[in-house]
């Protein structure tokens, strides 16, 4: 793995022992950064990332002494080598109480120098490279990405800090794409166990045949192919969580053997008689009607009351309102950096497209959306044009619109047709307000109050939800 290193930061106030400093580590390969001051040196530190301080022990202001202080008081991480003329056992003494990791003295060899910085180079590299892995195996995540000022994800998230502090079994219901498993890892990141394993396991994409043996492990020889003996997913999460994800996936046979282990952790391998035990935070999660799925006989009532201790409903994009417009914006800045796009944010008409879907894939459809937009877009505002212009959404829309969705109400379907009939129009006549009021026939006051009350955005000077090119 190939980590790619930040600057080291140099700090003295003699000109020609930065640039001797500077020439010599340029050499070997290392971007530098030199500051004459310690004063300085704080504010490159508040600007950038450097994985190594080295610093003179006299500066002009601050001393080497107070600098390395502040250093170890604001980023306790950052290694710091001192170079001092000075060099007695009281001052070397004095620099590693202050923070140094090390201190040279002068003159001292090239190698001494290459050596202190190769190790703090080495270090870094290893902190990153040792999250890289941790982030890969678990990808845990925080409140911070359940993006939306919407009361039901104010709520949700308030909920998860309550819930995390406990060891209780979690249920999270919601359709795809609504956040899931952002959710389980927020749960299991808040709480105790955050220092030991988050396993997680998508119960629809692995073969019901195997399921068993990635969940319990198996023993030598307990199938064909079983050359050794292999350890569970829940071994693997003792003392930490394991999220089931999809679980109405799962097999009636299999479900039963999980209904036992959530008495008291106990199971057995594939083929194997010795009863083990772990301890582990269960979260599972699935987007289907898992009241549906009982009724049918795919999933276990038992199975159900026991996982669902605190039950978590995510709600659609489609019902958060203005929260598509703050998501919007946090996938557009996320992607704008790794593209290096200066697009600044969307135009009225384009927030009026965003906010007029339905989404049926939830935030991760948007998520694609907005990646797809930024691709696209050549000014720096999203446009209209660089949106899809959600054909297949919509004829699937139009072919369910008579019908209501599944636990949705004759009010929320009236609503969304509403909704769905005002965003055609506007998109018909340009997002003018005033073509729009007169083609649904309605004053243009009275379309304004309807949008309102739909949480459709009325962008534009005076209400115009203007596209460019329009006029009125």
């Amino acid at each position: 793995m190939n980590v790619p290193l930040p600057s080291v930061l140099i700090v003295d106030d003699e000109k020609n022992m930065r640039r001797s400093l500077q020439v010599m580590l340029d050499d070997e390969g290392y971007a530098v950064r030199a500051a004459e001051s310690a004063e300085d040196a704080l504010a490159f530190l508040a600007r950038e990332e450097f994985f190594m301080v080295i610093t003179d022990a006299r500066l002009g202001g601050i001393s080497g002494y107070e600098f390395l202080k502040k250093i170890r008081s604001q980023w306790p991480e950052l290694p710091a080598l001192m170079i001092t003329a000075y060099a007695t056992p009281k001052l070397a003494v004095e620099a590693i109480k202050a923070g140094a990791i090390d201190y040279l003295a002068k003159p001292f060899e090239p190698e001494e120098l290459f050596h202190a910085v190769a190790r703090c180079a080495e270090r870094y590299r290893l902190l990153r490279e040792n999250a890289e892995l941790r982030s890969r195996a678990g990808e845990i995540f925080g409140l911070d990405q359940i993006v939306g000022e919407s009361p039901k994800i104010r709520e949700l998230r308030q909920l998860i800090r309550t819930v995390a502090a406990t060891d209780a079994r979690v249920l999270v219901l919601g359709e795809s794409g609504t956040g899931k498993e952002l959710v389980a890892g927020a749960i299991h990141s808040l709480s105790s166990r955050r220092e030991k394993n988050y396993v997680r396991i998508n119960c629809a994409a692995i073969p019901e045949q195997l399921l068993e043996s990635e969940l319990f492990g198996h023993e030598r020889g307990a199938f064909t192919g079983a050359i050794k003996q292999k350890n569970g997913r829940v071994e693997e999460a003792d003392g930490g969580t394991i999220f089931l994800d999809e679980i109405a996936d799962m097999g009636k046979p299999l479900q039963a053997k999980l209904l036992r282990f959530l008495e008291d952790g106990s199971f057995t391998r594939v083929g194997g008689t010795e009863e083990l035990r772990v301890n582990v935070r269960l979260i599972a999660a699935t987007n289907r009607d898992i009241a549906q799925a009982i009724m049918t006989g795919d999933f276990r009532e038992d199975l159900f009351h026991r996982l669902n201790v605190v039950q978590f409903n995510l709600p659609p994009l489609r019902e958060r309102g203005e929260d598509v417009l703050i998501l919007a914006a946090h996938f557009l800045k996320n992607f704008r950096a790794k593209m290096n796009r200066n697009v600044t944010g969307f135009t009225p008409a384009a927030q009026q497209r965003l906010l007029a879907q339905r989404w049926p894939g939830n935030v991760r459809e948007l998520r694609n959306v907005i990646e797809r937009a930024l691709i696209l877009e050549t000014s720096h505002e999203i446009q209209p044009a660089s949106l899809p212009d959600f054909t297949a959404e919509a004829h699937l829309q139009k072919g369910q619109s008579s019908v209501p969705a599944p636990n949705e109400s004759l009010d929320d379907a009236l609503e969304r047709l509403e909704r769905e009939i005002i965003q055609d129009t506007l998109e018909q006549n340009n997002f003018s307000l005033t073509r729009t009021s007169e083609r649904l026939k309605m004053t243009r006051h009275a379309l304004r109050y309807r949008m309102q009350k739909l949480n459709m955005k009325i962008a534009g000077e005076n209400g115009e939800a203007a596209a460019p090119g329009s006029n009125d």
